[in-house]
């Protein structure tokens, strides 16, 4: 039998699957996740797909082959944004406030840390022509145990949550997932041995 729930991914004691609310988006979000997030227990992906019915997630690293996205991408009646801080990316903000309502709009998340959301960009030659947004509406992340060298560094669900806040009117219906998320954080920091949370991520930002 295994340890692991079926549905979230995660290790049975640390399912997820409880916390998770049902959301309807027209908005759509699709998840290219590198292998190491799978079974990564602070992994938050899986609460987007488990959320959004009409989100899509595939794991790998060079995606330029994936006969299911390509066919996606070749859609005509939709757009398709890739959000990525490289250069000439532009605010998201300013892309959803002037996106075509009539066609469908795609929003593509990279999961995985920055080193390895960096060649999965390199190697989706497929992703290339797409625009590239930046999430201009990101305050500071609330990933507390999971270190990133950006000052604005936000996990899967964070990124996905401020896409479709960007892109739909009634962001408010959103919130349910940053509620798992934090649901999720909580319960990992809760069976941390004492004082490894303080030591190793709670810093001078936890500590203000």
């Amino acid at each position: 039998m295994s340890r692991y729930c079926e549905y979230c991914g995660k290790a049975k004691k640390a399912c997820i699957c409880h916390w998770i609310e049902n959301i309807t988006a027209t908005t759509e979000i699709w998840i290219l996740q590198h292998p190491s997030e799978i079974k990564r227990a602070i992994g938050t992906a899986r609460i987007l797909s488990l959320s959004l019915p009409n989100s899509r997630l595939w794991v790998g690293e060079d995606f330029s082959d994936n006969d299911e996205l390509n066919s996606l991408l070749a859609d005509p009646e939709r757009d398709v944004y890739v959000v990525y801080p490289g250069e000439g990316s532009v605010p998201i903000s300013s892309v959803a406030a002037t996106a075509n309502k009539q066609r469908l709009q795609t929003v593509i998340l990279l999961d995985g840390t920055w080193k390895k959301a960096y060649k999965m960009w390199l190697l989706a030659t497929n992703l290339h022509h797409l625009p590239l947004v930046n999430l201009d509406n990101a305050d500071s992340g609330n990933y507390r145990i999971r270190k990133s060298s950006k000052e604005q560094g936000v996990s899967t669900v964070e990124a996905g949550y401020l896409a479709l806040s960007a892109f739909e009117a009634d962001g408010d219906k959103f919130v349910p997932l940053l509620a798992t998320f934090n649901h999720m954080i909580d319960f990992q920091i809760k069976h941390m041995p004492l004082g490894v949370f303080e030591k190793n991520y709670l810093g001078e930002r936890g500590k203000k």
